[in-house]
């Protein structure tokens, strides 16, 4: 079964660009209008985060943006409603960031389905542990289509990578801290030899270096050491503080050219 993620990384090896957004913010019905604006100004991959009371990997800003998104009346359903047109108007692959709880309560299998159903092509689950997916989730994205995109830090194992790369596709989400995400000046020396080393084993699957991307300098480093990047932070800060979700877009290019 054909995919996105599958064909960007066919298409364009290095440079990849992805950004990462919580759905229902800053207003409950810009989920379509930022994916547009993105796909229109340059991003080759769109994250959406589904917003949840307990986000233990996420830093303050998206913290603040996920606690609005609810307040916005902002669920896991009404996500995938305001999703059911995107791929009329867009046609670069569509990640869905959440954890694990709002999965389990929708079903695994009708999870896998819907995001089939209105054009995602992966999703990220940061607190599904490796073996549960390997047991509960894998048969459902294989029968969808849908590539469970899992984790890697400076923390993990050789041996687990190599789990993790033999077993998933899509691509590998590496963590480049083990704290929580949020905007960084520059990567000090510890992190780029974490990038070196995971270069250095030849993995399967395309990497893009997240947590921490916020400028020029930060992105060069991931764009040298892996596939691409993803930006998520201090994208989210922008929506909050520009006057229109175009004009937080162009701000972010800006920023990170």
């Amino acid at each position: 079964m054909t995919n996105r993620i599958d064909d960007l990384f066919a298409a364009k090896r290095q440079n990849i660009l992805s950004v990462y957004f919580t759905a229902g913010y800053p207003q409950p019905d810009d989920t379509a209008t930022i994916i547009r604006e993105l796909a229109a100004q340059g991003a080759d991959m769109v994250e959406i985060g589904i917003p949840f009371a307990d986000p233990l990997a996420d830093g303050p800003v998206i913290q603040q943006s996920g606690t609005a998104a609810l307040k916005n009346g902002m669920t896991l359903s009404k996500l995938f409603l305001q999703l059911e047109d995107i791929r009329s108007s867009v046609s670069l692959p569509l990640v869905m960031m959440g954890y694990l709880n709002p999965v389990i309560q929708l079903g695994i299998d009708t999870f896998c389905r819907r995001c089939s159903e209105v054009g995602v092509d992966g999703v990220i689950i940061p607190d599904l542990p490796f073996r549960d997916y390997m047991v509960y989730f894998k048969a459902s994205g294989d029968k969808y289509g849908i590539r469970f995109i899992m984790l890697i830090t400076p923390e993990t194992s050789d041996e687990r990578i190599r789990l993790i790369d033999n077993n998933t596709s899509g691509f590998i989400y590496m963590v480049s801290t083990a704290s929580t995400t949020g905007a960084r000046e520059r990567f000090d020396e510890n992190t780029l030899a974490y990038f070196r080393r995971i270069d250095a084993m030849k993995l399967r699957n395309p990497r893009l270096i997240g947590f921490g991307i916020s400028n020029k300098a930060t992105l060069d480093a991931a764009f040298a050491n892996a596939n691409g990047a993803i930006i998520g932070s201090e994208f989210i800060r922008l929506l909050g503080t520009e006057p229109s979700v175009a004009a937080a877009v162009a701000m972010l290019m800006k920023k990170i050219s």
